[in-house]
């Protein structure tokens, strides 16, 4: 089975939920926009809202690097609520695995993700942010692939 997410420039939206400590889960909807140049570098963009909350849209602009036929990756990214961000991810057989670590953070907060894929044009993203050795939220959404 072939990714698409990532892997192949695109548009996806996002649906969803996100979890944090101590409260109830809200909805989460986003965009993200996946972009190759001819030398092997990607960027992705994401953005997060919450729809009939006051909780501020989270943005993601991640730059990364895949050798051509590799299964393995790294990436920084701008977060708008860890900063800057290193990480790494790995093409598995039916799903994409990522974590990463903010830069000199007093927090030690990192993270983690799993896209898993169900089909050529939809994903089930599962992701969670850790401060220390403790999670402080988690998302859950599917992803679908913008065809126009």
């Amino acid at each position: 089975m072939a990714h698409t997410f990532l892997i192949q420039p695109g548009r996806w939206a996002m649906q969803g939920h996100w979890l944090e400590r101590n409260e109830l889960p809200v909805s989460v909807m986003g965009k993200t926009l996946v972009g190759w140049s001819r030398d092997d570098w990607f960027t992705m963009v994401t953005k997060l809202i919450f729809p009939g909350t006051e909780r501020k849209e989270i943005s993601l602009q991640y730059r990364g690097r895949m050798d051509a036929g590799e299964r393995q990756y790294t990436f920084v990214l701008q977060h708008s609520l860890l900063g800057r961000v290193e990480g790494e991810g790995w093409l598995a057989q039916e799903s994409i695995v990522q974590r990463y670590w903010a830069i000199g953070d007093r927090q030690r907060r990192s993270g983690f993700e799993t896209l898993y894929r169900l089909n050529e044009n939809t994903y089930y993203l599962s992701s969670g942010i850790m401060a220390g050795h403790y999670l402080t939220s988690t998302m859950e959404a599917t992803l679908e692939r913008q065809l126009e």
